[in-house]
């Protein structure tokens, strides 16, 4: 099966990439060739550009002190676990105190370094780190993997409240959804009505159909239509009947 995740909003659509680059940045910075560092440096400077155009300390704060109250009021629930509850409570407590400690914006401690800052402007231009452009980048990508290590673990500490934040947001968020076993006829899903709106869709696809969803939703109506995995043609769809599973997700 395939996993297909589809955000409603902004703010989820935010985490979500926020969650990939992440992936990448931890990925690659484990690794030991300088190639594998560029690709982990690459991806934190995404991460810059998501930062500065987002309030994410604010929207994080937001949604975690929103989340702890609505799990305070399942300690009456007898089909919820006390202790799985309190787990989930004190990461919530712990984190957010760790982001209200956060000084200034995300990523403002790589703002601050000239020489990063210097990386960042050349990565917009076709092949703009080349060693004649960037020697003393091409002098760091041959230090020891050691200390490259060092520097990439240094520039990515003061993310991890952040990162902790967004962890337990997309962790409820996945966890809230209820699943539907459905049909979409000649490729094509479409549903009307509220009551399937939803923060995220989470679809299960069978990796050995030859064709993706192409998705579209608001509060009143749901429309997915699947298409050939590579077909360069917008309008054509799937001719075949596609069985799926379809999660909605809501905070």
């Amino acid at each position: 099966m395939i996993c297909y995740e589809h955000p409603l909003n902004e703010r989820i659509r935010t985490l979500l990439r926020l969650e990939d680059l992440f992936n990448r940045i931890d990925f690659f910075s484990t690794k030991e060739s300088a190639s594998e560092h560029h690709a982990s440096l690459m991806a934190l400077f995404e991460v810059l550009e998501i930062t500065n155009r987002a309030d994410i300390k604010s929207d994080l704060l937001q949604e975690l002190e929103r989340q702890k109250l609505i799990l305070e009021m399942l300690r009456k629930n007898p089909d919820v676990s006390e202790e799985a509850l309190d787990s989930v409570l004190n990461d919530i407590k712990v984190t957010f105190r760790e982001i209200l400690d956060f000084p200034g914006k995300v990523g403002e401690h790589l703002r601050g370094n000239e020489w990063l800052m210097a990386i960042k402007q050349r990565i917009g231009i076709p092949g703009g780190c080349c060693v004649f452009d960037l020697p003393s980048y091409h002098y760091w990508l041959n230090l020891d993997p050691v200390h490259r290590h060092e520097d990439l673990n240094e520039w990515l500490s003061p993310f991890q409240p952040i990162r902790n934040a967004f962890r337990i947001v997309l962790l409820l968020l996945r966890k809230s959804g209820r699943t539907l076993r459905v049909v979409a006829n000649q490729g094509v899903f479409q549903h009307n009505g509220s009551e399937y709106s939803a923060h995220m869709l989470r679809l299960n696809i069978s990796d050995q159909l030859p064709c993706v969803p192409e998705i579209s939703a608001n509060k009143y109506a749901l429309n997915i239509r699947f298409i050939p995995a590579q077909s360069v043609q917008k309008n054509k769809v799937y001719e075949g009947d596609v069985t799926f599973e379809i999660t909605f997700c809501n905070l």
